[in-house]
């Protein structure tokens, strides 16, 4: 498989992530009077000037409740909260499917505070397959994982902890716990988002390489 790294790029937001609709419905979560008749091009500075009225843990629970709440429960917000000011949760929370959206929710609180939150920052990388050895790749995390360590120096943190599986001497069962995200805007074209904590520009030593994607086979 032929592989071209496109652009690897270091994020601390995303902006797709966040509506006006998200920011209209947080004023009104922080009791910000008359929400409705904010702007939308006002709406993000105004709600940065109501959530900085709160302590930083009340409102990382305010906006964890307001995210997160179908996915965790009441003791697991409180516990969040407490420890977004201190941990970056993003990278250390044990549930990795949680990871994408407490990026995104922690960053608007250190945006908001202007620091108090640990600045926590993403990779996004866009690759094109130049030629694909028949494999579809889709948005498989598995294949995606093996072709972008095709890219990636050897004392990187993912070859480090997931050679086995990068090599398919054992099941690849944790590709989902550093890639967040996959797009697909054109034909053989990716634009996969992890953490840097992951996978950082600097662990890119290959712009143009060859992979051979190998496939576990179970005895």
């Amino acid at each position: 498989m032929k592989v071209k790294i496109l652009e690897a790029k270091t994020l601390n937001e995303l902006d797709s992530y966040w509506s006006n609709e998200d920011y209209s419905a947080l004023l009104k979560e922080f009791d910000f009077p008359e929400a409705d008749e904010v702007k939308d091009e006002n709406l993000r500075e105004m709600l940065f000037m109501a959530i900085s009225d709160f302590e930083p843990d009340e409102a990382a629970s305010i906006i964890l409740t307001y995210k997160l709440s179908d996915q965790l429960n009441e003791g697991q917000i409180h516990s969040i909260s407490h420890e977004m000011t201190n941990d970056k949760v993003a990278e250390e929370y044990p549930e990795p499917s949680l990871h994408y959206d407490l990026f995104n929710i922690n960053q608007l609180l250190y945006k908001a505070y202007n620091g108090t939150f640990p600045n926590t920052e993403a990779t996004l990388l866009k690759l094109e397959v130049v030629e694909d050895d028949g494999i579809e790749i889709g948005e498989d995390r598995e294949i995606l994982a093996k072709v972008i360590a095709g890219a990636l120096k050897n004392r990187s943190l993912v070859k480090r902890l997931f050679a086995d599986q990068l090599e398919a001497s054992v099941k690849f069962e944790d590709a989902h716990k550093f890639i967040w995200t996959i797009k697909n805007p054109e034909k053989n074209k990716y634009h996969v988002l992890t953490s840097k904590y992951w996978i950082s520009k600097e662990d890119i030593v290959g712009s143009d390489y060859d992979i051979e994607v190998k496939n576990f086979e179970e005895e």
